[in-house]
């Protein structure tokens, strides 16, 4: 019998954290972050991370485990989600994968391996160095449409990360990464799951992530990144180019005004949120929820139906 697994999912500040703590009391569920952000340790309100008062004695994996100069990925994640998974289970509880990025979760439920992710005679290194210098993240991007023009098309210019991990798999393998995520899309899950996505008017959407974005600076984002920075963390660190990190670096370089740096967060987060809803969109078995048109309780209400009918759960009062 295949292992259950449920997951909930969708752009950022969408209010996925209130209604997985909700799921998790109901179901006797443990959570695990999908968030590529939240696993650093001294990264906490720029990455919109729960606090432990708000978690109501519900278990969390994969959050505070790494330091912001450590390399977190998809394989790592995948790594990190089954073990977390196999420990959940054996506690008699049911895995809920919370978070935003839709890539390490199709990762996690289709069993997908990324070869890529090794190192492969320092060329991630070169390809980093080329990251720092003026015009590189252009210039990587160059590279990525001239050998896989379709990623290119997807990926944004400025998400260097996945940049260079496209750019690696075809130095390693000699053909787009684009091909082998069709590939991957199409193999069958390795779980029971329910796929929860949820949404919002895009108006309402992106109110909301600019008031979080307001709210971060209020509880001293600015002031988290200073931090970051007397510890040793900066621009060569993937984890300081997240959002919110990657422009208050600027800001504190001298390239822009603080003023400046909030509007591009703003900009760049609700772009960001467009990119995950697009995502989802070509996801398969998805049960999609509106959250401008269904209050909390009602979504909930839905996700214990299908739980039960898909046998994940069962006699939920």
């Amino acid at each position: 019998m295949k292992k259950p697994l449920v997951i909930l999912s969708g752009p950022t500040a969408v209010g996925k954290t209130s209604l997985s703590i909700s799921l998790a009391k109901r179901i006797g569920g443990e959570i695990i972050s999908a968030d590529s952000m939240q696993v650093y340790k001294y990264m906490d309100i720029g990455t919109a991370k729960i606090r432990p008062e708000e978690m109501n004695g519900v278990p969390h994996h994969l959050i505070d485990c790494l330091t912001p100069d450590e390399e977190f990925n998809v394989t790592v994640f995948k790594r990190m989600a089954e073990e977390a998974i196999g420990k959940i289970l054996s506690n008699g509880h049911i895995p809920i994968v919370v978070g935003g990025t839709g890539f390490y979760i199709q990762a996690l439920l289709k069993g997908v391996e990324f070869d890529a992710e090794e190192e492969s005679d320092g060329y991630r290194e070169a390809l980093s160095e080329t990251a720092l210098t003026d015009g590189g993240p252009a210039k990587l991007h160059k590279m990525l449409s001239e050998f896989d023009p379709e990623s290119a098309a997807s990926i944004p210019a400025g998400n260097v990360k996945r940049v260079i991990r496209a750019l690696e798999f075809h130095h390693m393998h000699g053909y787009p990464i684009s091909e082998h995520n069709k590939i991957n899309a199409a193999r069958e899950p390795e779980y029971n799951y329910a796929y929860f996505v949820l949404t919002r008017d895009r108006a309402e959407l992106y109110d909301g992530i600019e008031r979080r974005v307001d709210i971060m600076m209020e509880e001293g984002l600015e002031k988290e990144v200073q931090n970051l920075i007397d510890l040793g963390f900066g621009q060569c660190h993937v984890a300081m180019q997240g959002l919110g990190y990657k422009q208050l670096l600027s800001y504190f370089r001298g390239e822009c005004m603080l003023e400046e740096a909030v509007e591009r967060i703003k900009l760049e987060t609700r772009h960001f949120a467009k990119r995950q809803l697009t995502w989802f969109r070509r996801e398969k078995d998805v049960s999609w929820f509106d959250k401008s048109k269904q209050s909390d309780d009602e979504i909930l209400s839905d996700m214990l139906t299908i739980l039960e009918d898909k046998a994940i759960v069962r006699g939920i009062s």
